[in-house]
């Protein structure tokens, strides 16, 4: 059996109703108009997976807790309506001054979307400490 099992059911027009791990419900529309679009949702997917790693990077790196963090994404769409860019500025309450590189750079290592993205996809990232 697979780790994870996704039924997705499109009834008519674009959007998408998806079960996951017969648990979570998420509805995607290509089209904007019924829930995010694909590219919408891979753009949160991205930042939701690098939070919790950039997270056990700072438990690598010696932070007990690195407290609030906030990730603003910034995604470009070429001319075929693909994802182009991507880029994070994160900010973060624990002031992790002159770290901000081998956080980066963990987290990266950690993050399983950033893993699985092709290599021009991947987030330009800027991290602000003491932010909060």
């Amino acid at each position: 059996m697979a780790d994870i099992q996704v039924t997705s059911t499109s009834e008519e027009g674009f959007t998408t109703s998806n079960v996951i791990d017969d648990e979570w419900e998420l509805t995607i529309d290509a089209l904007s108009e019924d829930g995010p679009d694909p590219n919408q949702v891979l753009a949160a997917d991205y930042a939701s997976c690098y939070i919790p790693a950039f997270r056990v990077a700072g438990d690598q790196t010696g932070y007990d807790d690195l407290g609030r963090i906030e990730v603003d994404v910034s995604a470009d769409i070429d001319e075929d309506d693909d994802l182009e860019s991507i880029a994070f500025d994160i900010r973060v309450e624990a002031d992790v001054s002159g770290d901000e590189d081998e956080l980066i750079e963990l987290g990266e290592e950690i993050c399983h979307v950033h893993s699985a993205l092709r290599e021009g996809l991947h987030a330009d990232i800027s991290v602000e400490g003491d932010a909060f």
